[in-house]
């Protein structure tokens, strides 16, 4: 009797086991709920713009950043690029490059259309293209010669050959320039095109195609555009983008604190506090393609301490280049390790960073037999007083600078001469080489492609951008090899050796980047903005940003064996 009952006490707890086991088993095979939040369609975009907005053309928005901004998202390109530089496709669906690099096979997107419904083609490509080749003044000088040396064709209605003289590597850069309509503008000039209707009913294949112009007594202030409902890449998720223009950077602001606007296109120094303290507001920033540098005339005979490499290490060992971006531009700029700019493709991490140092400064003028007076002055073997004439041009910000350089290199004994001129005279100076020492910004936007060969070449030191006169076969070299060059790879170390050979003799001295702050609402979400080439870039992805999403709770099934 007793052993039955054990028996039955058994059968009693591996029923239970059993049941239990069941239990969870089927609880973990039944639906789970997951309330993942998804992005949907709909919603509206607003953002303040500083400035005016002329004409809504891509070949004739060069000067004008608002244009720019709202073309950026009604037109299209061959080619854009990622963070790093590296071309991306855009109306280019693929493309092939010739072994020798003077040909480029373009091939288009089978389903890009224009707004109005038309096919994008080659002839839309030949088109836009002819108006760059063209003699027109609108043309950049050096970009209207280049084009002229350029031979293209029409292989199908959907692919082009673009045929250079010769091998030039950075050539997809200069495919980035936005398509127009031959179907409707075929037949006119640049020339033509100034004030055509067009510019104020404008037809693309980007994004977001034109909806209409706001005007207050007649003056444009705003302008709507819709989401393209074909836009090759998919329909961007927010319904419709608005722009609201303001005089200055300040008036947009207040326009945000206001809740007139969703962004801000750019948020000056004056506000940048403010805008960092308010909640909900999330502050993109970038560091924008401009150098700071100060150029030396490393061939000057009158100036014979610039042709010391020393020299020039104990200029920069002597600059407290953080403390100008942090009094001139609070905080808001990017220390420069060299001629390329951190982040692009052909960047070396590998360099040493300029550190400021008064010690190391001294040490290296010391070594190159210079002395020091009792009063400071740092003294010639000759027993002249070291002094530097430095170019200045004429604004606040350049002035501010300049202030502080001459106080960091009289620190180290040098007599610094500040000579404050016009941007025009300041350049026809270093273009004559009449100058020692000059204060200037190195324009690299729209240029992610480094190609440091203007400024550095010895081909470039008599005639062309190498203001410094600079000659060092060896690194001119690398510049050469480095443009003509298809291989990125092989690209890569050469303008690595480029970079080493720069910071070993210094031929002038690289300061700092200045940083793009954009504001926005943390309620527009996907939205990453890397380095950037134009403040335009940041819409380089505006098709996935969104607004709304879904909630609504989805099933996954866990299975079972």
């Amino acid at each position: 009797m007793r052993r039955f009952r054990w028996q039955l006490l058994i059968v009693l707890v591996t029923g239970l086991v059993v049941g239990l086991i069941l239990f969870f088993q089927g609880s973990a095979s039944s639906p789970n709920l997951e309330n993942t939040p998804s992005p949907i369609t709909g919603g509206s975009y607003t953002e303040a713009l500083v400035g005016d907005i002329v004409r809504l053309n891509p070949a004739l928005d060069r000067f004008n950043q608002p244009d720019r901004d709202v073309d950026r998202l009604i037109f299209s390109s061959l080619f854009k690029f990622d963070s790093r530089g590296l071309p991306v496709g855009d109306l280019a669906a693929s493309w092939d490059i010739s072994s020798d690099g003077t040909r480029y096979v373009i091939n288009l997107r089978e389903n890009a259309v224009w707004h109005d419904g038309t096919p994008l083609s080659s002839q839309d490509v030949l088109y836009t293209v002819s108006l760059l080749q063209s003699n027109s003044s609108l043309v950049a000088e050096d970009l209207r010669s280049f084009w002229q040396l350029v031979h293209v064709a029409a292989l199908s209605d959907l692919s082009l050959e673009f045929s250079l003289p010769y091998s030039f590597a950075p050539f997809l850069d200069y495919l980035t320039f936005q398509i127009l309509p031959s179907h409707l503008l075929g037949n006119l000039t640049l020339e033509d095109l100034v004030d055509h209707p067009f510019n104020l009913a404008p037809i693309g294949s980007g994004p977001y195609r034109f909806r209409e112009f706001h005007l207050t007594d007649g003056k444009i202030d705003g302008v709507s555009l819709e989401a393209f409902e074909y836009y090759y890449s998919g329909r961007p998720y927010i319904d419709e983008i608005n722009f609201k223009l303001f005089p200055d950077a300040h008036t947009a602001f207040q326009a945000y604190l206001s809740d007139e606007v969703d962004a801000v296109a750019r948020i000056d120094q004056a506000d940048l506090e403010t805008a960092l303290n308010q909640p909900g507001l999330d502050i993109h920033s970038c560091r924008l393609p401009r150098l700071t540098i100060v150029f030396l005339n490393t061939q000057n005979l009158t100036q014979p301490l610039l042709q010391s490499a020393n020299f020039r290490k104990a200029l920069m060992a002597g600059t407290n280049r953080q403390a100008m971006i942090d009094e001139v531009f609070s905080s808001q700029a990017v220390l420069a390790l060299g001629p390329i700019m951190p982040g692009n493709w052909a960047f070396y991490e590998g360099l040493e960073p300029y550190r400021y140092d008064v010690d190391l400064a001294r040490q290296l003028l010391a070594g190159e037999g210079y002395t020091w007076s009792e009063a400071g002055q740092l003294m010639t073997s000759d027993g002249a007083q070291a002094r530097l004439t430095l170019l200045v041009q004429d604004d606040q910000i350049h002035n501010q600078i300049a202030t502080i350089l001459a106080e960091n290199w009289v620190s180290i004994g040098i007599e610094v001469v500040l000579d404050v001129r016009p941007y025009a005279e300041l350049m026809t100076s270093l273009e004559s080489r009449a100058y020692e020492a000059a204060l200037v910004d190195i324009d690299l936007s729209n240029s992610p492609d480094p190609d440091p060969y203007p400024f550095w070449a010895e081909s470039q030191a008599d005639a062309g951008q190498n203001y410094s006169q600079w000659r060092n076969t060896t690194a001119s070299e690398y510049l050469e090899q480095a443009r003509t060059q298809p291989n990125r790879d092989l690209r890569v170390r050469l303008y690595r050796n480029f970079q080493i050979l720069f910071a070993e003799d210094l031929p002038s001295l690289p300061l700092f980047y200045p940083v793009y702050n954009y504001g926005m609402k943390n309620a527009i979400k996907n939205v990453s903005i890397g380095p950037i080439y134009d403040p335009a870039d940041r819409f380089n992805a505006v098709n996935t940003w969104y607004i709304l999403t879904d909630t609504t709770p989805s099933q996954s099934a866990t299975p079972t064996e």
